[in-house]
């Protein structure tokens, strides 16, 4: 075959570090968002939807056929943590945590999974990032250490 053709869709989770709430007030956290899907764009990952709560994000995205998850998160994290520390002194002390989670998404599940990133506000008036995270990795078989997971 001469071209190289792929659809991947991935979910991809992580938190600030220690989960400190620097993303509590909802215009910043929408212009965050605004930015991590330009940084996406660039990577040639288009952004379906990015969402999250004051401590997390979550990404669903197509991962270019030319990146790697890894790279993908690592130019997420790096460039957004780069964009918030200028947007005040009050996000100098702003870090992620150096995991994540990334999932992948089947094409028939895409919606679902889009309905459940949009939905994060009313989603965590029921439950914490950490069982949220922790019922993720159960249902996609990931095992983990819990003392490895959280930063």
């Amino acid at each position: 075959m001469a071209q190289s053709l792929a659809r991947i869709v991935l979910h991809v989770v992580f938190s600030t570090k220690n989960r400190v709430p620097f993303l509590k007030d909802p215009a910043v956290r929408t212009r965050f968002h605004a930015y991590l899907a330009g940084t996406l764009q660039l990577l040639d990952c288009e952004p379906i939807l990015i969402n999250g709560m004051e401590d997390h994000v979550h990404i669903l995205c197509n991962l270019s056929r030319t990146i790697t998850v890894a790279r993908l998160v690592e130019e997420a994290k790096k460039n957004s943590s780069k964009w918030i520390k200028e947007q005040g002194p009050a996000f100098h002390d702003f870090f992620w945590q150096s995991g994540y989670g990334a999932f992948s998404v089947s094409q028939s599940n895409v919606e679902k999974v889009r309905d459940y990133v949009a939905s994060q506000e009313e989603h965590h008036r029921k439950v914490s990032f950490q069982y949220e995270f922790r019922a993720l990795c159960r249902k996609h078989g990931i095992e983990f250490d819990e003392r490895y997971v959280w930063d």
